[in-house]
This record gives structure tokens, C-alpha cells and sequence, in this order.
């Protein structure tokens, strides 16, 4: 079946228009890595005076990794993954996470895609977290769980809110978990863009209360 969908509407680079991937390797080369002097705790690139406002005014409960910033060709591709039904991105950008992971030497146990609410899960068709998830757990050979963690509140899209304060109170209580298969664990969230953070920090705080022994972030891209 998709050999059928790939012959009928062959994949196309979101960067360059080049056709055979949904991301080529140039493109990819091109993409804007995070580097520099990055916040421990969020991986906000870091100013002169060495200190991260962010972390000072609204401090996480969990560290968040990201190898890329969310701009251009990038931005571009996320947002065809989540808004355009542009699935196949989940591949390229799995691949570039596990790079990432293999590179830093990070670990986990397990992977928990950042859940969608129902309503919006029935609206999308997919969560796009979990194909992210799914293709690094495929690689790095760690499980993929989806059933311990649920978005209790319809929260709305953190792009739409005005302040940090907005996206904090957005995300506060949205999520659940009351499924002890995370008990004793250690959790590797994983979301397709940090922002804030708040998002993150609401559902790691609902896993640590869990019973997980730990609980970090990771996403493809941060807005910096």
C-alpha cells in the first residue's frame, strides 16, 4: 500500500521541491543545528551574562534536549508533519533525532509521545509526537509507550497564547497518568517543538507522580 501511495504521489523535498525524500540530504545538511553555549535545563542558546531568564522566572522540573533550532526549512517541515498530513517527514526526522541520541550518548528506557486530546487526535487522524517517537524507538530499540500518559484538558495550541505566563497556565493539570507501567522507569518524553517548556514540564510532572524514577524532554526543534 504505500509503495501504491509513493508511486501515485511520489515524495517530494519540503526544503528544495526535489523529488525521492520528503527531506534530501542537502537540505538536511543546511538545517540550523543548536549550538553554542545552550541553558542546561531548556537549551535555550544562552546570552553574554551566561544566565537564562526563562529558567529563572519559570524553572522546569525536567531538562529538555533538541538538536535544532525551529526556523526555516525546518519550521517548514514541522509544520507540514503536524498541520499538511505530511507523515513521511516522520522518517527523515526520525533518523536525524536518533543521530542526535547516538551522538550525545543520551538514555532512557522507555519513549512517551507528549498525547494528544481525543478531540484532536479524532480532528488530525494522527499525533504526529508518536510517529516521531516511533521511528526513534525503532532505531534505538527502546519501546514506544502511548497508554499511560492522556491529555485530560483540550488545551489551546501553544502558539496561540500571548505570554509565557498564558502558556503555563495552558498547560497546568492537562495531563494524566495513572498507569503504573512507568513505575520505576526512566521516561523520555518526546514532543516535535519545546517552546516554553510548559507543555513538557505539566506532563513530566504527571509521570514522575507515576513512579518513574526520571523524567527528561526531547524534541526535533527549539523556538529559540
Amino acid at each position: 500500500l504505500q509503495i501504491f501511495f509513493d508511486q501515485l504521489f511520489p515524495l517530494r523535498c519540503v526544503g528544495c521541491g526535489r523529488m525521492g525524500r520528503s527531506l534530501c540530504a542537502d537540505c538536511a545538511h543546511l538545517l540550523p543545528h543548536l549550538e553554542g553555549n545552550l541553558c542546561p535545563g531548556c537549551s535555550r542558546p544562552l546570552g553574554t551574562n551566561g544566565g537564562c531568564q526563562p529558567c529563572r522566572t519559570w524553572p522546569l522540573t525536567i531538562e529538555i534536549h533538541a538538536p535544532f533550532q525551529f526556523q526555516g526549512v525546518m519550521r517548514q517541515a514541522i509544520h507540514e508533519l503536524k498541520y499538511r498530513n505530511h507523515r513521511s517527514l516522520a522518517v527523515p526526522l526520525g533518523e536525524l533525532l536518533f543521530d542526535y541520541w547516538r551522538s550525545h550518548t543520551l538514555s532512557g528506557d522507555v519513549l512517551v509521545p507528549i498525547p494528544l486530546h481525543r478531540a484532536k487526535l479524532r480532528s488530525r487522524g494522527y499525533n504526529q509526537s508518536e510517529l516521531l517517537a516511533r521511528e526513534l524507538g525503532k532505531r534505538g530499540g527502546l519501546p514506544v509507550v502511548t497508554s499511560a500518559l492522556t491529555r485530560k484538558k483540550n488545551t489551546v495550541p501553544q502558539v496561540r497564547t500571548a505570554s509565557i505566563e498564558e502558556r503555563w497556565a495552558n498547560a497546568a493539570g492537562a495531563f494524566e497518568c495513572s498507569s503504573s507501567i512507568l513505575q520505576g522507569k526512566r521516561v523520555v518524553l518526546l514532543d516535535d517543538v519545546c517552546t516554553t517548556g510548559a507543555t513538557l514540564d505539566a506532563a513530566a510532572r504527571s509521570i514522575v507522580s507515576a513512579g518513574a524514577s526520571s523524567v527528561w524532554g526531547l524534541t526535533v526543534a527549539r523556538d529559540v
